[in-house]
């Protein structure tokens, strides 16, 4: 068997997008005139799920019109209707990430609406999740985009259709956050277009100021630092077949193509669909009607097998759904019997198989598709492989689509269960995604978030960002093994240099031992 490998020349040094050279030396420097703000100062660790909008005129449209956003513990933010912004990235308070954005092709003359969506999980968030409080914070680059910075100005509300649905799959550690419950009989429909009425809308209430990293007052809080990798990818993923039916006949091309079908009144239905592979995804359901049906919306990345009515903890044949039962993660829709709805999940979703139960009331509901919006780092695969052999090459291709089901906003052990960057995993992880891609932004951000995580004594966490610390002291060897993987594959020595204290120091930890 011939076997032909040929893997990206890893030299030169990926180009950065960077948004240094967009961003005013103010804003990295000094205080900033925006405010971090909130709507509900009452509960600032809670769960809640927050609207923030701004309404503003212009004479004129700029070429440009660059403003920094973050949020803890995450956002969405809209410009007249449109999402342009999502994050922000995955840190500690520390080194708390904002995002730059351009907005200035979405603005129009006259009314403009920045809008944008807040959310934090509270306890039962990602363990990778570390959080101070909830909080809201936008500023604009320059003077001519400071009408826009958060403060009272802004109007808010808390959005009350939303509470968590617990996830408990019994059988393994869980830690990737909550399910979703949403009720769309108190949610604000197309609460981000121009055209919403926010007149009942209350002000925002000031926290304080924003503050770049190093420079400091009497405030202590989130210590914000540009984004180092780039946006996400989003795209439009196809589900590819239904498994299984109970309840309702669906449409034989469904899910592959948008087709919709009617689920009658005082109807249970049951449907399973198959991705075809295991995908993170922003799970869509677009439905009408069928005022106060149940819709649940199950994860799973594969079915358990059953033994007589109980199911055990035994997968099997990951292809196969006869004889097996269906445990995972859970989100939760009420509707509200208007037309043209849609629920997006906030948090992204891991699955091969999608199950969704429903149970209509006293009105039909029409299913009108169901889709997914793929999500993850975007790597772009460079690499050659030819063994010759179709079995080896397919090996390639799951082995790829799995580093990057495992590299969204920093590596992680398992998307769908964790999601923690351990630096166990992240080490061969780096390499897998330096060989295939060329691309090392998200290496060189796991080497820096682990030299972050370094204790007094000198060791690493094990895992990081994680707001649980866990210890594994062997794992600081591993750090320092991805620096030297670095420095072999990167000519780029000033990075490396600058984690030489940080190395010392864990060697001198392990020197009191010897």
């Amino acid at each position: 068997m011939k076997i032909i490998l040929l893997m990206l020349c890893i030299a030169p040094l990926f180009s950065l997008l960077s948004t240094a050279q967009t961003i005013n030396p103010d804003i990295l420097q000094k205080e900033w005139k925006a405010q971090w703000i909130q709507a509900d100062p009452g509960a600032p660790h809670e769960y809640g799920v927050y609207h923030f909008r701004k309404t503003f005129q212009l004479d004129n449209v700029p070429a440009h019109f660059v403003v920094h956003v973050s949020a803890d513990n995450r956002y969405k933010l809209y410009v007249n209707g449109t999402m342009v912004s999502l994050g922000p990235a995955r840190a500690d308070i520390f080194h708390w990430n904002f995002e730059t954005v351009d907005i200035g092709q979405y603005l129009k003359p006259g009314k403009n609406v920045l809008a944008s969506l807040v959310w934090n999980f509270g306890y039962q968030r990602q363990e990778a999740q570390m959080s101070l409080q909830t909080a809201f914070i936008l500023q604009g680059n320059t003077a001519a985009e400071s009408l826009v910075n958060t403060d009272a100005s802004w109007k808010c509300m808390k959005d009350t259709g939303y509470s968590p649905f617990p996830v408990d799959l019994h059988y393994t550690y869980y830690v990737a956050g909550p399910g979703e419950k949403v009720d769309f009989n108190n949610y604000p429909h197309q609460w981000e277009q121009p055209n919403f009425d926010d007149a009942a809308w209350q002000k925002a209430s000031p926290i304080f100021n924003g503050l770049p990293k190093g420079v400091f007052d009497y405030t202590y809080g989130w210590m914000l630092v540009p984004r180092s990798i780039p946006q996400v990818e989003l795209v439009r993923q196809r589900l590819q077949s239904v498994r299984t039916v109970k309840g309702v006949t669906v449409p034989q091309s469904f899910p592959v193509t948008k087709q919709s079908f009617i689920i009658p009144a005082n109807t249970q239905v049951s449907i399973l669909l198959d991705q075809g592979f295991e995908t993170n995804a922003y799970p869509v359901l677009e439905f009408s009607k069928g005022k106060n049906a149940t819709i649940s919306i199950g994860y799973a990345e594969a079915l358990f097998k059953k033994e007589g009515d109980k199911i055990v903890h035994l997968k099997g044949n990951r292809n196969e759904v006869e004889g097996k039962g269906f445990i995972g993660v859970q989100d939760q829709v009420t509707t509200d019997g208007k037309e043209g709805q849609t629920f997006i999940t906030l948090s992204w979703r891991t699955y091969r198989y999608i199950q969704l139960t429903i149970q209509t009331k006293e009105e039909a509901l029409t299913i009108e598709d169901m889709y997914g919006i793929h999500t993850g780092y975007p790597f772009k695969y460079k690499a050659s492989f030819d063994a010759g052999d179709t079995t080896l090459n397919k090996i390639l291709e799951v082995g790829w689509r799995t580093a990057r089901d495992c590299a969204v906003e920093t590596y992680m052990d398992c998307p769908y269960y964790e999601q923690l960057q351990y630096v166990g995993d992240t080490r061969i992880q780096a390499l897998v995604s330096l060989y295939n891609s060329g691309d090392d932004r998200l290496m060189r951000n796991a080497i820096t978030q682990l030299d972050y995580s370094r204790m007094a004594e000198g060791i690493t966490m094990s895992r990081y960002p994680s707001f649980t610390p866990q210890e594994i002291p062997t794992f600081s060897l591993w750090w320092i093994g991805m620096v030297h993987d670095y420095w072999m594959y990167r000519d780029d020595n000033a990075f490396v240099q600058s984690f030489l204290p940080g190395i010392r120091q864990v060697l001198s930890f392990f020197s009191r031992y010897q």
